[in-house]
């Protein structure tokens, strides 16, 4: 079973545009992310319903993702889920004058992913509990490249 919310969050010496700027630039994840090696967005620029196609890694481990933009309001949130296992990975962010708080989220509803990807996380990357406990130490990873380019620009 999936724990159903996994979250992380920083906050960042940037206003919520330049914050927007980097989080919604997904096919930047690969650089951000230490389980996305890649993410070819499909189609033009980000917006509700782009697909993007995720070379994810754990070690020498490779496979690949599919996804779907599902929120996309700009300087507030971005989601999307992954076809393979129905979580909804997200990031809002939260204004407070010339800071931006953002989180980062995974969402597995009802504690569910599907039977492949819990078979597939069990077999091949170490069980849930050891998968999910790394799905949190990128996420922080994740949001600390965000904080530095955001801040940067």
């Amino acid at each position: 079973m999936a724990t159903p919310v996994l979250e992380s969050s920083v906050v960042i010496d940037a206003p919520v545009e330049k914050v927007w700027a980097v989080v919604s630039d997904l096919e930047a994840m690969g650089r951000r992310s230490p389980q996305c090696k890649k993410v070819f967005v499909l189609g033009g620029p980000v917006k509700l319903g782009t697909r993007m196609v995720n070379i994810n890694r754990q070690g020498w481990k490779v496979w690949p993702t599919n996804t779907r933009v599902t929120e996309f309001t700009p300087n507030e949130r971005v989601a999307f889920r992954v076809a393979e296992n129905h979580t909804v990975w997200s990031f809002t962010l939260v204004p407070d004058g010339d800071t931006t708080t953002v989180v980062e989220r995974r969402e597995a509803a009802g504690g569910k992913t599907t039977a492949l990807s819990s078979g597939l996380v069990a077999a091949l990357l170490g069980g849930n509990e050891d998968f999910e406990r790394g799905l949190l130490v990128g996420m922080k990873q994740t949001l600390s490249h965000i904080k530095t380019e955001a801040e940067a620009k």
